[in-house]
């Protein structure tokens, strides 16, 4: 029998693995990823500054760790050119050289890449994006040779705020950039980006919304200058760019797999493929795209009992999103896309919580701004649908 094969060395993929070596400890596996397949948890890199976390000491174990632990081959710095679905094969490269690869089950786990923007200067490739921890080692040996601590920020989402709160944090000079007239556009109403907004500022964090950034050019003693398309300029020691990631359809799409944003599954995480399945942040579930932390770990569980014999359909549980700023502590439940609402809001003297209910007036999703609101998390939470239903 063929061996199953995870693509992808994310959180994902080694979630995936764990869970199912629960279940069965003797099914070969194999990990094929483009990396060097250290394990760590992604989330952590936007908050290990204040945690005085060096890079080194962000890694939970290395390949060779991770293998024995798991009882599978990882082969690293392995680049997936193509899958042949009908022959359940890979075509693999590594160092130049070309190979092939059987497997029986193929399970995508490739993440999500960066979204770049065209940005003109001959600074441009001096833009830092962090989306792996080889990523943020780079990023903080540029924060660490610098002598000044200014640093701006491409993108206003949650991982712009949450790098924004952790280097202001740090005693870093941060100013924010979007295009969007407000922080975290996709996820909070006007009111409450507005409040959450304000607590950042009082940190000293600066953000300059409605526009965008036209060219990133060298200026003298080792820093750049970006300009705006507002015509403002800006002087940086360090740039970031974290203005969201796009699901890594590439090899799948050419594959024949179906994709829209994200790998399309149905609930039991298939492809329209025999054999092939997607989790994590590349996975679309039933037209659903959740790149956070718990909609992973519930893919990852349901597809280790499928796997192992269990058919098992995924639960999308109602699953809030805590956000790292504690200049501002919030959670969202984001409403779901399709879905009509209502804001309802309570002013509280530290925050405020912002219902969203529907024409039923049925709680859909929620969001709380402050310590206090942070409270009602567990039974605000309980009272909103599930998004995908528990099958019995």
């Amino acid at each position: 029998m063929h061996p199953m094969i995870i693509i992808g060395s994310g959180m994902a993929g080694y979630t995936l693995a764990r869970e199912f070596r629960k279940l069965n400890a003797e099914q070969e596996l194999v990990m094929i990823c483009a990396d060097d397949a250290v394990n760590y948890a992604k989330p952590t890199l936007s908050n290990a500054l204040v945690g005085n976390k060096a890079p080194e000491q962000i890694g939970l174990g290395d390949a060779a760790k991770m293998s024995a632990q798991l009882n599978m081959r990882i082969e690293t710095h392995t680049w997936v050119k193509s899958i042949d679905a009908e022959k359940h094969e890979l075509i693999l490269e590594r160092d130049g050289q070309e190979s092939t690869q059987q497997y029986s089950k193929l399970i995508l786990a490739v993440g999500a890449n960066p979204i770049r923007l065209a940005i003109a200067g001959d600074a441009s490739d001096a833009i830092h994006v962090v989306n792996s921890l080889i990523d943020y080692r780079a990023f903080r040996e540029s924060l660490a040779q610098k002598a000044n601590k200014r640093v701006v920020i491409l993108g206003a989402g949650l991982i712009g705020c949450e790098f924004a709160n952790d280097l202001q944090n740090t005693g870093h000079d941060v100013t924010v950039i979007d295009l969007a007239p407000q922080p975290l556009g996709r996820l909070l109403p006007n009111h409450v980006a507005e409040a959450f907004k304000q607590n950042l500022e009082e940190t000293g964090i600066q953000f300059v919304l409605g526009t965008t950034v036209e060219k990133v050019s060298k200026h003298s003693d080792a820093s750049y200058e970006v300009t705006l398309a507002n015509g403002q300029h800006l002087f940086a020691d360090v740039v970031l760019s974290a203005i969201g990631l796009q699901p890594n359809i590439a090899v799948a799409k050419e594959a024949g797999i179906q994709t829209s944003r994200g790998v399309m599954t149905n609930t039991l995480l298939e492809t329209n493929l025999a054999d092939v399945y997607a989790l994590g942040d590349c996975a679309e579930v039933n037209g659903t795209l959740l790149p956070y932390v718990m909609p992973l770990m519930q893919q990852a569980r349901a597809l280790a009992k499928t796997l192992a014999g269990q058919t098992t359909t995924v639960h999308y549980p109602a699953m809030p999103v805590a956000v790292k700023t504690p200049a501002a502590p919030l959670t969202v439940l984001p409403a779901p896309i399709d879905v009509e609402v209502n804001w309802e809001t309570e002013e509280l003297d530290d925050g405020m919580i912002a219902k969203a209910l529907d024409a039923e007036n049925t709680l859909r999703g929620f969001v709380l701004l402050g310590p206090t609101a942070g409270k009602q998390r567990l039974t605000l939470t309980k009272l909103v649908p599930d998004l995908i239903p528990a099958q019995v």
